[in-house]
C-alpha cells in the first residue's frame, strides 16, 4: 500500500514499512493508498486495520467484487471514510475511492471494451484529479490471439493511452491502482525467468511504458527508489514461505503529473500487511 505526500529533503530510508507508518507531516499533505482488495465486503476489517496502521487520507479499492446496490457504504463511513465513489458489478472487477475529504462527481472509461469497472475518477484536495484504475490480469497465456484475456489487457492499456495522449499533461493528476504490469527489470524477482509470464512479457512492458509517457507520467516509487532497486508489492499466495523465497512483482502503482512532483514527500510499501489474516 503505497503513499505520497510532500517530498522532505532526503528520501524514506526504505521502501517498506512492516508496522505504523511515520505520521503524515501537517493537516495540508494528503496520504494515498492503493489496494487489489479481492473483496471489499469480504475485507472490511483489513480496510480498518490499514486507516489504524497507515492513516491514509484516501484509499483506492480495486477488485471490490460488489455491484453497487450492495457497497458497504455505512460500514466504510464507520472506519472514518464518509465520502465514496464506486463503480461495481456482480462477480469481479470493481473500484473504489474512499475519502476522509470532500470528493467531486466522478466519472469513468469504458476501456477495453467490455464494459467492466475498471476504472473511476474524481477531484480530490482542491483540484487534484484522482484516477483509480485496475488493468486486467491477462490470465495466464502471452498470447492476444489464443487467449481471450491477454488481448483484452493489451486493448485496455492501448486505450487507455490514446485517451491520455489526447489530454494536456499540465494539469494536477494522480493515477493509482493495480496496473498488473511490473515493468522494469527489478520489478520481479527473477527478469529472465518472467519473460514469458503474463505480467513481465515485453509487449506488457512497452505499452505500460508508452502509456507512462503519453502524459509525461511521474512512476513515484521509482522516483524515489530507482532501478536497480528491487520493489515488489505483491507476492504469491501459491509460495509457503514467501518472505523466504521473495518471488514479488510491482504490480501496484502510483504515478503523478510533474505538476505534482515538487509535492511529492514519500512511498511506502506496507509489506507487513502481506501476513495479516486472509490478505489479498
Amino acid at each position: 500500500m503505497p503513499s505520497t505526500m510532500r517530498r522532505p529533503a532526503t528520501r524514506p530510508s526504505a521502501v517498506y514499512a512492516e508496522g505504523r507508518l511515520p505520521p503524515a507531516p501537517g493537516a495540508k499533505s494528503l496520504r494515498i493508498a492503493t489496494w487489489n482488495i479481492n473483496s471489499v465486503r469480504l475485507r472490511l476489517g483489513l480496510i480498518g486495520r490499514l486507516a489504524r496502521v497507515a492513516d491514509p487520507d484516501i484509499i483506492c479499492l480495486q477488485e471490490t467484487k460488489c455491484p453497487d446496490e450492495l457497497f458497504p457504504v455505512e460500514a466504510l463511513a464507520k472506519l472514518g471514510y464518509p465520502h465514496q465513489a464506486f463503480r461495481g458489478e456482480k462477480g469481479y472487477n470493481g473500484v473504489a475511492i474512499l475519502s476522509r475529504r470532500p470528493i467531486g462527481e466522478h466519472a469513468r472509461q469504458p476501456w477495453g471494451g467490455l464494459g467492466d469497472s475498471r476504472h473511476i475518477y474524481l477531484e480530490v484536495a482542491g483540484g487534484i484529479e484522482l484516477h483509480n484504475v485496475y488493468v486486467p490480469a491477462g490470465g495466464d497465456i502471452p498470447n492476444a490471439k489464443t487467449n481471450a484475456k491477454f488481448a483484452h489487457k493489451l486493448r485496455f492499456l492501448s486505450e487507455m493511452t490514446a485517451w491520455w495522449q489526447d489530454r494536456p499533461a499540465n494539469a494536477r493528476r494522480i493515477l493509482a491502482g493495480d496496473l498488473n504490469v511490473a515493468p522494469y527489470e527489478n520489478d520481479v524477482w527473477s527478469h529472465k525467468q518472467l519473460l514469458d509470464v503474463v505480467s513481465h512479457t515485453p509487449v506488457e512492458v512497452d505499452l505500460l511504458g508508452k502509456c507512462l509517457a503519453a502524459h509525461r507520467w511521474i512512476d513515484v516509487s521509482r522516483r524515489f527508489f530507482p532501478e536497480p532497486e528491487r520493489i515488489y508489492s505483491w507476492w504469491s499466495y501459491r509460495n509457503r514461505d514467501w518472505r523466504a523465497s521473495d518471488r514479488g512483482r510491482r504490480l501496484d502503482h502510483i504515478w503523478v503529473t510533474p505538476a505534482l512532483d515538487p509535492q511529492l514527500l514519500g512511498f511506502y510499501i506496507l509489506k507487513g500487511a502481506r501476513d495479516w489474516p486472509t490478505p489479498s
